[in-house]
């Protein structure tokens, strides 16, 4: 693996044993951040060291150390000296065994905005950039970025522990921890940036979290919803790009490709949930992949019954971003006029798949003047190398 694969892989990992060492998410990040600066410049030339994970966290832990003991007052060392002892003591295991877990479920305080508990957990624990994180959430950068430091402050100024949440802590902080895994894991599988269309990395991060969740809290039929559901779209990976790395629509993909083991796994959590009949969004989009799973060929897809389960969606957690996936079905059902009525009402300028959505509905209805224009906006919005080739394939297929 590069430094830069090792990065993605383990920075979460690094930041939160850190974290949890120190208590304190500045001193970590920078830790971390000074040990990869390290390993960039030793590394090439030493060879990389049997376990690169444990001389990343090892080295950080001394960065920290020295930094505590250089900016440590002559009063404030007996303190600091305390600390690294307790850090190196057993700590309690509790409900939350995993350290990146753990870090979500303290990063997901009540104390702090919605908002700002899943940016914030992005940014340590996904290894995802402040630009990735605010084109997830359709926002400016700098709004995300204020955000981000506002959400450190407040667990700074506000003395938030770091500490395992009890058992009946857990439940409270359940919706912004699945945000979270749910966000990492969209993350993965259609990159906002960057060449690669897939990050695997940041998928099999996302489905190991979602496990640890449905071994952790069972009997939360939305946990169990989110896994089925990125199992469900995980099966379809091997079969979204071609060997030179292009994109290939769902209806183009050859199905023979899905992994049916992931396919069988999830379509027994969908029921599982559906037999518990206790919905949320994320059992609903599970079983409208589960829908896709169940079709041999894409002629075959229910598109009916999945037009009905985004009204549910609609009705629970009306968004633009629903509405507009919404509308691709409707298209199927009731033809790319009627989709197209709903579509142009949506207010969704700065999202690239709004008008490559917008840009195939006009192009199906031959409007090619307008689908082209479409397609010219979705490509200067689309920061994904393998999205941009694949919307400039459908721009010049139109001529």
């Amino acid at each position: 693996m590069t430094i830069e694969q090792i990065f993605r892989a383990e920075y979460g990992r690094a930041v939160a044993v850190l974290v949890r060492t120190f208590g304190d998410i500045d001193i970590a990040e920078d830790a971390v951040q000074d040990a990869f600066a390290t390993a960039a410049q030793r590394w090439p030339v030493d060879g990389h060291p049997p376990s690169p994970a444990g001389w990343i966290i090892t080295t950080a832990r001394n960065r920290a150390i020295d930094r505590l003991r250089r900016e440590a007052s002559r009063d404030e060392r007996h303190a600091q000296a305390a600390l690294l002892h307790a850090a190196a003591e057993p700590e309690p295991e509790g409900p939350v065994r995993d350290d990146r877990l753990r870090l979500i479920f303290t990063c997901c305080h009540p104390a702090l905005a919605a908002s700002a508990q899943v940016a914030l957990t992005l940014r340590l624990l996904g290894g995802l950039t402040t630009p990735e994180i605010a084109r997830a959430f359709l926002v400016p950068e700098p709004t995300m970025a204020q955000r981000i430091v506002r959400a450190k402050g407040k667990i700074r100024d506000a003395r938030i522990p770091y500490r395992i949440p009890s058992e009946a802590e857990l439940p409270e902080r359940l919706r912004a921890v699945l945000a979270v895994v749910y966000l990492v894991f969209n993350e993965g599988y259609t990159a906002s940036a960057g060449e690669r269309l897939v990050r695997d990395d940041l998928c099999a991060e996302a489905i190991r979290l979602g496990r640890l969740l449905a071994e952790l809290m069972p009997d939360e039929s939305e946990v169990l919803g989110l896994l089925a559901l990125m199992l469900l779209v995980e099966s379809r990976r091997p079969t979204r790009t071609t060997a030179a790395g292009d994109l290939v629509l769902l209806t183009d993909q050859d199905r023979s490709g899905w992994d049916a083991a992931l396919i069988a796994e999830g379509q027994e959590l969908v029921r599982h949930c559906l037999r518990r009949n206790r919905r949320g969004p994320y059992q609903i989009q599970a079983a409208i992949n589960a829908v896709h799973s169940d079709a041999a060929r894409a002629a075959d897809t229910d598109w009916r019954q999945i037009v009905t389960l985004y009204d549910q969606l609609l009705a629970i957690e009306p968004s633009p971003v629903v509405a507009l996936n919404r509308a691709v079905a409707v298209a199927e059902v009731d033809g790319p006029d009627i989709a197209l009525t709903t579509v142009d009402d949506l207010r969704l300028d700065g999202y690239h798949l709004f008008h490559a959505v917008r840009a195939d509905l006009l192009r199906r209805l031959g409007r090619r003047d307008e689908a082209a224009a479409a397609y010219d906006r979705a490509i200067a919005l689309a920061q994904n190398a393998a999205e941009r080739a694949f919307l400039r394939r459908s721009r010049e297929a139109l001529a």
